[in-house]
């Protein structure tokens, strides 16, 4: 049986996360410079949007680049860098209808890039099949700390009393205010920890682990991670008993 015909039409996860974890061990595996790790990887960006799409996944988001990947060495960064710009292009958001974004602390990417990524969202920005999203130079206690610096002002200011601060004021104030809670957080290298990546909205995220290097991560390996997210039952603090009236 084909992984296709493993997967409801009519549950597929509305918001899919992905940590692309691997490359640079594909790469090394290979004998090969980490940078063509990094290269692949761009390659498997492109199919998996693609099967996204095809399936009718609404957001999908990348942790492309952490605000700890800056300690990386000063090549490899400039190198990733250098994909971005390289790769980063329309054809494929505009053949597949898709909306791009950008999350992360934006004042340390390279002025080139910066404005790069800003065209492609303003190109791509009336497409409505899905929107792909990526994190670059992203670290979810970045965003909280942001988040928790504007609401003080706003205390400051006398705009919002402390007792007014609500679990929707913090969601209200962080990037990814403009989509839902990932349904699905998929890591891929053999990892099993989610690296500061999305912790307040994965709450109640279901989390799919496996041992393939990001660049071998194909249609079929994202299939499979998708039947196993519908294999789950999602209760949100509920009891089956509860799950099961609707």
């Amino acid at each position: 049986m084909s992984f296709n015909n493993e997967i409801d039409a009519a549950r597929i996860p509305r918001h899919v996360a992905i940590i692309m974890d691997g490359n640079g061990r594909w790469a090394k595996a290979k004998g090969l410079p980490r940078t063509a790790g990094h290269q692949e990887g761009v390659e498997t960006v492109k199919k998996i949007t693609e099967e996204a799409v095809r399936l009718g996944v609404k957001y999908l988001t990348l942790y492309t680049f952490s605000t700890e990947n800056w300690n990386r060495p000063v090549p490899e960064i400039a190198a990733l860098m250098g994909l971005i710009l390289d790769h980063l292009e329309d054809e494929i958001f505009m053949k597949n209808n898709v909306r791009f974004r950008v999350i992360g602390d934006m004042s340390r990417i390279p002025e080139a890039v910066r404005m790069r990524l800003e065209e492609c969202m303003q190109h791509t920005a009336a497409n409505e099949k899905m929107t792909m999203v990526i994190a670059l130079s992203y670290s979810s206690r970045w965003e909280l700390a942001q988040a928790m610096r504007q609401i003080a002002e706003e205390v400051q200011t006398g705009a919002l009393l402390p007792s007014q601060i609500t679990e929707e004021t913090i969601e209200a104030h962080l990037v990814t205010r403009f989509m839902p809670d990932p349904d699905l957080l998929i890591r891929t290298g053999g990892e099993y920890r989610i690296s500061n990546y999305l912790l307040w909205q994965c709450a109640y995220t279901e989390f799919y682990f496996c041992g393939t290097y990001w660049p071998d991560f194909d249609e079929n390996e994202f299939r499979k991670a998708i039947a196993d997210y519908q294999s789950r039952e999602r209760r949100f603090g509920k009891t089956s008993e509860q799950v099961a009236i609707k």
